[in-house]
This record gives C-alpha cells, structure tokens and sequence, in this order.
C-alpha cells in the first residue's frame, strides 16, 4: 500500500477509535503507532514512541501550563471569582439582562484567570445559574450564556490552546497570548450586545431585577473583588512589558493569585490542596492530548497527507478567502465530535502546509483557529461546555433548553469571526505594539 492511503486507513481508525469513546489521547497515540509500524516497522514506532513524546514533554514553554491551571483553580475555590460576579451583578443589575450580562463580565474575568473553558463554565454554572433562575430568567438564556461565555477561557490571556498552538507551530507564545486579548474583548461586546437586543425584543426573558444598592454598598462590593484584576492586569502587564516571560507569567500568577487569597482571607491549606489537586488531574489530560497529537503528526509526515494537501493548494491557487471557508466547515463540522484540544493539535499538521504556502499570518490564524475550537465547545452533538453546563445545574433545565439557548450566541460568534477575517489588524494591534 501507498503511504496516502495507509494514512487515509489509519485516519478511519482514529475516527472509529473517537466513535466508540476511546479516549482522544489514547486514540490519537494508537492510530498513530499503528500507522508508523505499516510505514517503517517496529523499530522506528518504538524510536517515536519514545523521543517524540520525550522531545515535546520536556518542551520548557508548556511549564506554563500546569501554572495557569493552578492560578484558576486558587482563583475559584478560594471565592475570588465570586466577588466579582457580586460586583458585576450590584453594578450592572439595572441594564435590560442585567444579570446574564454580568455573568458574561465575570466569565471574562474568570478566564483572563483560568485559561479554561470547560473550567470555567462549570464554575459559573455553579454561581450564576441559580441566581438567575431565582430571578426569573429563561432557563436558556441563563444556561446559554454561561456555555457560551466560557469560551472566553482560551482567548483572554493567559491560554492554554494559545501556548499549545504556540509550541506546536514554533511561534512567539507571548504574542499569542497578547494577540487574544482584542478578540476576547470583542466577542465579549458581541455577547453583551445579544443578550441586550434579545430582552429588549422579549422582555419576559430577563425581568428587571428588584434588587437595589446602595452606592456605598456597590462600591464595597467592587473593592471586594480587587484580587482578580490584579492578578490578571499582572500576568498581561508583565507579558506586555517583557517583566516577564510567557513561562515565567504562569508561576508569577500562581504566586499572585495565592497572595491575592491570603489578603482576601480567604486561603486555607485545603483549599491549596483541592487546587493542586485539581491541576495535576488536568495537566494529566492536557498532556495525554497533546503526546497523542504529536505522534499522529509525525505520523502524517511519513504519510505524506500533509504534502499532498499542499500541491493541491498550489495547483489550483486557492485565495485566502476560499481557505477561510474551508477553514470554517472543517472545523466546524470537527468541532462537533472532537475535544477542543485534540482537534487543534490533530488539524494543525493538514493545514499548516497549506497556511505556509498562502503566507498566512501563523499569529493570526492562531487566533482563528483557536476561536473555530471554542465555537465547537457549543455545537451539539458532543460540544463539551453543553455537557458540563448541564451537568453542574442538574434537573433544573433540560438539556435541550441549554442547547437552543447557546444557539444564540452562534450567530454573535459569526459576527465575530467575519470581523476577525476582514480585519487582521484586530489580533496583530497589541502584538505588534509590544514588537
């Protein structure tokens, strides 16, 4: 058999592997260890198995990961995150929506300190979900934009998928980071601007809240919530500035972020605890992704799939306006089945070549292709911030009612996404400046 085809056939495996609920990480490492030893024997997929995984691993830049994780996870369980909510509901009460917007706030707030979605989602379901129901929310639009919000996770600096993206392209990991900062805020202006225009169609989706503050009350909530912004104005500023490394911002927003707790009175040992805990488990799984990706990148280079893909770029002179829409359906057809983290690190290798061969910004298109993996968080049937939104409300609300409210905020994603095509110079702006 010819290289394509064995991997075309392993590519089937790997999509029968996700079928039947294997875990991506363990599929992703399977087919390609399959693959290797069809195309170059037992000798070279036991070389692979062993110095590909080694080589990214011990990558210093992916440091960071575990960090942030662990800056989120203090940021939560030590209710950090929670006087911002209280904050963002006390000033924001009076505004048609009053309370989804200020969950969609205090969602930014929360994933300029976490870098997870799912994390995310799954802390503000908890906190913001029943506050909403007791108002008298639509259950959709409560559930929905607490999904959707969590998508922030991965734009907002810090980012996991951006430093993932970063050591897998070999890019600038701080220009990423920086180069995300514009397009979260957008998308979070996109979000505001939905939930407005949608009870100001329906005023029964969101009644006005009868709850009042006083001034002196609305400000000592927000003072309340001053441990959040400085650990993320630290993190962006240190990065901005070149104070600190983009490896380095993840261990200074831990120490900050248990600071931060400290002042708060807030830290305890269990809580340090449950955090630590909490992040070895992910970064566990992060990893097992990413090793599993690695491997079924190699493998697609001994396939030559990638290079085909390319001469087929170059022969029929696609323009970037075709790879745009191509781009889209490929990932948001992907999306729907596939973890955000595994369909990144499993697409990059098929369009990288033909990204190279268009002259693509690699920052930019970071941008994009980080924001295709978020969207496919909210696409049924398998978008995982659905699941994890369900799950943390329980009976409250039926799944289908937090499906069809997330849809909503698809058509604000599109909208954004159009606007981030159109305009490049959205992503590069802050880049640019710090270069």
């Amino acid at each position: 058999m010819s290289p394509v085809t064995i991997g075309l056939a392993c590519i089937g495996l790997l999509l029968f592997l996700i079928a039947i609920r294997v875990p991506i990480g363990v599929a992703l490492g399977s087919s390609a260890a399959v693959g290797i030893y069809f195309l170059r024997g037992l000798t070279a997929t036991l070389s692979s198995l062993g110095a590909a995984t080694f080589d990214f691993v011990a990558h210093w830049s992916l440091t960071a990961i575990p960090m942030f994780i662990l800056m989120g996870a203090i940021a939560f369980h030590s209710g950090l995150t929670a006087h911002l909510f209280r904050a963002a509901r006390a000033w924001l009460s009076f505004l048609p929506g009053g309370l989804a917007i200020a969950t969609n706030l205090a969602s930014a707030g929360f994933a300029a300190a976490s870098g997870s979605s799912v994390a995310m989602a799954g802390a503000m379901s908890r906190l913001a979900v029943p506050e909403m129901l007791r108002a008298g929310y639509d259950k959709g639009l409560a559930t929905g934009v607490v999904a959707a919000s969590g998508t922030l996770g991965a734009l907002i600096p810090p980012s996991i998928p951006f430093i993932l993206y970063a050591v897998f392209m070999e890019a600038s990991v701080s220009r990423l980071l920086l180069a995300g900062l514009l397009p979260g805020l957008l998308t979070l202006v996109a979000y505001t601007g939905l939930i407005m225009i949608r009870v100001k169609l329906n005023p029964a989706l969101a009644p006005r809240s009868q709850e009042t503050f006083s001034r002196r009350e609305k400000w000592r909530l927000l003072l309340r919530a001053w441990p959040l912004p400085l650990i993320v104005a630290g993190v962006v500023g240190g990065l901005y500035s070149g104070t600190i490394t983009a490896t380095e911002a993840g261990a200074f927003g831990a120490c900050v972020a248990v600071l931060a707790s400290i002042l708060d009175r807030s830290f305890s040992w269990s809580m340090l605890r449950v955090s630590v805990v909490e992040t070895v488990r992910t970064t566990a799984a992060i990893f097992l992704i990413a090793i599993g990706a690695v491997l079924f990148s190699r493998f697609l280079t001994l396939s030559q799939i990638p290079m085909q893909i390319g001469m087929l770029v170059d022969a029929y002179s696609v323009n970037m306006v075709v790879f745009f829409v191509l781009t889209s359906a490929f990932y948001l057809v992907l999306g729907m089945f596939l973890d955000p983290i595994g369909l990144m690190l499993v697409t990059l290798p098929i369009l990288a070549p033909v990204m190279h061969s268009l002259g693509v910004d690699e920052i930019w298109f970071g941008v994009i292709v980080v924001k295709f993996i978020e969207i496919g968080l909210l696409t049924p049937p398998i978008g995982l911030n659905l699941f994890v939104t369900s799950a943390a409300v329980g009976d409250a609300v039926p799944f289908d009612r937090v499906v069809r409210g997330t849809l909503w905020f698809l058509c604000a994603e599109a909208v954004v996404m159009i606007l981030l095509f159109t305009f490049p110079s959205i992503s590069l702006f802050i880049p640019n400046l710090m270069s």
